[in-house]
Formats: structure tokens, C-alpha cells, sequence
């Protein structure tokens, strides 16, 4: 076995270790060089443009912290907001714990890719060198990407405080100083973290999870500028935020005194600067070593259980008489509803485990969620405006915001079913003969994976709405009509995406962002986007307008649900009509 060759970790660092580190770090080096000698013309012309515009970039970040700290030590700001020089000296503070924080979140998804999910760590670990030399190799590798991205924002920025605050000289070197330390140490534990982890789960699972919570978290930290009330923010909440900030420079904090301790030796403070600092060093160099150890073993030891346990083949949990009873019946198996509920379980059961899915489908909820939070806080108050406008518009603007709430939610409801109904025959892939040989007909498919993606969306989009009906008031008949509206909306709507998903299904992909074969996914959220306005003018024009003559609103209502109704259902039955013959023939071209 290739365990038994590899060679077993030793407790001591010796001084051949570092020459076999950087060797290997040296390989890397020259398989980058040599990618880039070997890149064509225009590659290389991208990679050195990408070069300056870092540099241009830093340069900016450092002009603008200059600018901004200088504006803050202003005699005016100051005298807005009084004396801000804790709340400056708390900025290196800051900064530090950020990039700590940063390197560590970062690491841990950087070192699972370089230590198991990697194909070269067998080959590394039988070479004849030391295993801690391999370990070594890879945290550096794993720490310098994440350090120079993270020194890409932190140096500019403490630069820049540097010089506008008049700080010592030696304040610029211990800067890089300190930032190296902290990510040595921050990437220490997080190689003690993903060890951990993987001796629970699955590595390559513990990576879909991570890329699921990375997803999840650029897009709430992209939504949540709509949830801050800006137009609220004066010179109090200024004074709140700095204080806030302030209450960071606690003394009795780890992360805090290695920036208390630049900021003392900045200020000419040489004691406290100077222990604090060889404080934070003291305490990184340990954290490092003693996770450098501890993370070396517990990662020999998983990897070569690894590779001694064998795989257990699952026993099949059908029985016999079943087996007997589909080859018996294969006629009635054709039109039984276990059929159609079989592949329905199936497709759900795929979404759920595969988390590319899962952050393409969380999306739409959190985004609802959002809306739901900014129509709480209004208070579902529209301001029409008392100018000149003629009092007829003013009426129609009255009556559309009652229906207001069904577009939020058709809007909801419109992102989760571009996935589920565009993408619903191309997720199968290259495992489509399944189904494809198995004994249920196109017509049944097609009603399986509408299905599929009518009911998250529809439970959605219900959902969405009956809370914005609790917050409106908006009345319990508008309510009725509202809800075979949306549902009519939905079904339209789910017909022509999945129309659309037969006629450019790729069942070839690799990718999963090559479901879609030419532009035929361009074309199904054109369509869509056509479809929705049309729908919602048949639907809640009639109701909007009849108010205008004095006509019952009810009567509006019926005339919406009739125009509307039909033309949904007409997008839902024949686009698919159209191309249920090409179901059969998928995966053959």
C-alpha cells in the first residue's frame, strides 16, 4: 500500500526541512513560469495588463485611506463629530482582526482543496521526503494566495493611517511583520479545523457545503444594502457607529494587541509598543507550531485509514416479490402513480443533495425575505403625490398598489422557476438513459418534471403572498382572486421554460452552466419576460379599471381570471405540446 511507504512524521524540524519546502514551493514556481512562457500572446498580454491594474489599484486604496483619515482628523469633522482619535487608533485594530478572521474563513476552504481534494498528495506523500515538508508546502501555498489578497486591502490602508497620523518608521516594517504572523497562525488552525471536519464528513461533501455557504453569503451581503436605512443616518448615528467601533480596542482582546502594539510604536511608545508586539509574535509562533504539529499527524493518520478501508457495497433493500411484481405488470406500472411519484421523489432527492442546486434554489427565499422585510417596514405605504397629477391617475395608482404584492411575489417566484422548469430534463446528464428505458412514457415525464418545479415555486410564491396580504389588509376577496391569479401565472410561465429546457437540453454537460445547448435559455427568460407583463395585464387590469366606471370590482376580477386564465393555460399546454416529441429523441445527438 502506498501508507506503507510513505514516511512516518517525526516531532522535530530539522534543517534539511526547509531546503525540501523549497524545493517543492520551487516546483510551483516553475510550473508557473513555465505556463506563462508557453501562454499565447494574448494570455500573456491579459496577465501583465491584470498586473498593473493590482498595482493601479493599491496605489487608489492607499490615496483614498490617506484622503479619508486626513479628512477625519479635520478641525470640522471634529468639531461635528468631537475627538476621534481613539476611534483612529482603533482602525489598525480593525484591520488586523479582519485580516485574521479573513485568512482563517479562507484557508480552510484553500487547504481542503490542496490536502485531500488535490490528485497529487499520494505521489508527494511515497516521495522520499519528509511528510512535514509536504504538509509545510501546502499550508504556504494554501497562505500565500489568501495573505496577498488580504495585504491587497490591509497594507494601503494602514500605510495610509501611517502617514496621515505622522506614525514612526518603524511602524511600516512591523506592519508586514505582524500581518505575516497572524497568517501563519490563522492558517495553523485552520488546518486543525479541516481535519477535524473531515474525520466527520466527507471532503469532497464539506467542499459542495462551502461552496453552498460562499453563495449564500455574497448574495445576502449583496442584498442587504436594500435592508439599511441611509436616509436616517445624521451625525447622532455617525457618533453611534465610531463608538461602536471604538469598543473594538478592548486590551484584554488577542486580536487587539497586535494593533494596539503598532499603534504604541507608531506613537513613539516604545514599551508597550514592543511588548505588545513581541506578545502577538510570541503567541503566533506558538500557535503555529503547536498546529503544524497536531495537523501533520491527525492528517497521516486520516489519510492512510483512508486508504485501508474498503468500500462496502450497499445491499439492495427491494425484495424479491417487488422485483417480480414490476416484470409481471409492466403495463400497469406505465399509468401507476408510484411511476410518476418515483421520478417526482427522485428529482426532489437530487436537489437537495447537490448544493449547487441548493444556492441556486435558497436565492429566490432569502430575496423574498428581504422584500417581505422592506414591505414590513413601509408599511405598504405608497405616496402617489398631491401635484398636479389628474385625479384618475391618482385613483389607478391606488388600485395597482392593492396588487402590488402579487408581482413582488410572481417576481419571487420567477428566479426559482428558471432553475427548476429551465433546467429540469438537462440535470439529468448523461445518466438520462435511465429514465429513457424505463417504462414510463414522454407524456408522463414531462408531467413529472412540471410538477417538479410548479410546487416549490407555486408554495413559494403563496406563501410570499398570504404574508404581504397580512401586512396590506388588502381584504379577503382580493385575496381569492389574488391566489388562482398567481397560480395561473405560475403554471403559464412553467410551460414555456420547460418547453424551452427540452428544446436546448444538453445531455453531454460537464459543466453544470452547460445545461442549455445554443441560445435556447436566452430565449426561454425572453419569453418569460414577455409572458409576465401580458398575464398581469389580463389579470389585474380588468379589476383596476372597472373602478374608474363605477363597476363592482368583483365583476373586474371574474373578467381578469377569464382573459388571464386562458392565456396561461394556453402557455402552459402548447409550448410543451409543441415538443414532447423531442423527449424521446434526447440524448441522442
Amino acid at each position: 500500500m502506498t501508507s506503507a511507504l510513505a514516511p512516518q512524521p517525526d516531532g522535530t524540524i530539522s534543517n534539511e526541512l526547509w531546503g525540501v519546502v523549497w524545493k517543492l514551493l520551487r516546483l510551483r514556481i516553475l510550473i508557473a513560469a513555465s505556463g506563462f512562457r508557453r501562454a499565447k500572446l494574448r494570455t500573456k498580454i491579459v496577465m501583465i495588463l491584470a498586473v498593473v491594474l493590482i498595482l493601479i489599484f493599491l496605489g487608489f486604496i492607499f490615496f483614498l485611506s490617506w484622503s479619508l483619515l486626513r479628512f477625519f482628523q479635520s478641525p470640522e469633522l471634529v468639531t461635528l463629530l468631537g475627538d476621534i482619535k481613539p476611534v483612529l487608533e482603533s482602525v489598525p485594530v480593525l484591520i488586523v482582526s479582519g485580516a485574521f478572521i479573513g485568512i482563517l474563513i479562507t484557508s480552510f476552504g484553500v487547504l481542503l482543496q490542496a490536502l485531500y481534494l488535490a490528485g497529487d498528495m499520494d505521489f508527494l506523500l511515497s516521495a522520499p521526503v519528509p511528510i512535514r515538508a509536504v504538509f509545510l508546502s501546502k499550508l504556504l501555498q494554501a497562505i500565500l494566495p489568501n495573505f496577498g489578497l488580504v495585504c491587497l486591502f490591509a497594507l494601503p490602508m494602514l500605510y495610509g493611517l501611517g502617514i496621515s497620523s505622522g506614525y514612526s518608521f518603524f511602524y511600516y516594517p512591523l506592519v508586514l511583520l505582524v500581518l505575516s504572523a497572524l497568517a501563519l497562525a490563522a492558517a495553523g488552525l485552520a488546518s486543525l479545523l479541516v481535519m477535524l471536519v473531515v474525520r466527520i464528513f466527507p471532503a469532497r461533501r464539506v467542499a459542495e457545503v462551502l461552496g453552498f455557504l460562499g453563495a449564500i453569503s455574497s448574495f445576502i451581503c449583496s442584498q442587504s444594502g436594500q435592508l439599511a436605512r441611509w436616509g436616517e443616518a445624521g451625525p447622532q448615528q455617525a457618533q453611534q457607529a465610531l463608538k461602536m467601533v471604538a469598543r473594538l480596542n478592548t486590551p484584554w482582546s488577542p486580536l487587539a494587541w497586535a494593533g494596539r502594539g503598532l499603534v504604541s510604536l507608531g506613537n513613539s511608545d516604545w514599551l508597550a509598543g514592543a511588548g505588545l508586539t513581541a506578545l502577538t509574535l510570541l503567541v503566533c509562533g506558538l500557535v503555529f507550531s503547536a498546529a503544524l504539529v497536531t495537523a501533520e499527524r491527525l492528517y497521516y493518520s486520516g489519510w492512510a485509514s483512508m486508504q485501508n478501508v474498503p468500500r462496502k457495497r450497499k445491499s439492495s433493500r427491494r425484495s424479491n416479490s417487488s422485483a417480480a411484481s414490476l416484470s409481471v405488470f409492466p403495463s400497469f406500472q406505465l399509468w401507476k402513480p408510484s411511476a410518476l411519484r418515483a421520478m417526482i421523489q427522485k428529482d426532489f432527492l437530487v436537489l437537495r443533495r447537490d448544493m449547487r442546486n441548493m444556492s441556486q434554489l435558497v436565492m429566490p427565499l432569502i430575496l423574498g425575505i428581504i422584500y417581505f422585510i422592506m414591505l414590513f417596514r413601509s408599511g405598504n405605504e405608497l405616496s402617489v403625490g398631491s401635484g398636479d397629477a389628474p385625479p384618475i391617475v391618482l385613483q389607478l395608482i391606488r388600485n395597482a398598489s392593492i396588487y402590488a404584492s402579487v408581482g413582488l411575489s410572481l417576481f419571487v417566484g420567477w428566479m426559482l422557476l428558471g432553475r427548476l422548469a429551465g433546467m429540469g430534463f438537462a440535470q439529468e446528464g448523461k445518466s438520462y438513459w435511465l429514465i429513457k428505458t424505463a417504462p414510463v412514457s414522454s407524456a408522463r415525464q414531462i408531467f413529472a418534471k412540471y410538477l417538479v418545479a410548479i410546487l416549490p415555486t407555486l408554495g413559494l410564491c403563496i406563501t410570499f403572498l398570504l404574508l404581504t396580504w397580512l401586512i396590506q389588509h388588502s381584504g379577503f376577496v382580493t385575496l381569492l382572486f389574488s391566489l388562482p391569479a398567481v397560480a395561473l401565472c405560475i403554471a403559464g410561465n412553467t410551460g414555456i421554460y420547460l418547453s424551452f429546457g427540452i428544446a436546448g437540453a444538453n445531455m453531454n454537460w460537464d459543466d453544470p452552466r452547460h445545461m442549455q445547448r445554443g441560445v435556447a435559455g436566452c430565449l426561454g427568460t425572453l419569453a418569460s419576460t414577455i409572458y409576465f407583463p401580458i398575464s398581469l395585464l389580463l389579470f389585474f387590469g380588468p379589476p383596476i379599471a372597472v373602478t374608474l366606471f363605477n363597476v363592482p370590482e368583483i365583476a373586474g376580477q371574474i373578467a381578469g381570471l377569464l382573459l388571464g386564465g386562458a392565456f396561461s393555460l394556453a402557455c402552459a399546454i402548447i409550448p410543451l405540446v409543441l415538443v414532447h416529441r423531442r423527449v424521446a429523441r434526447l440524448g441522442e445527438n
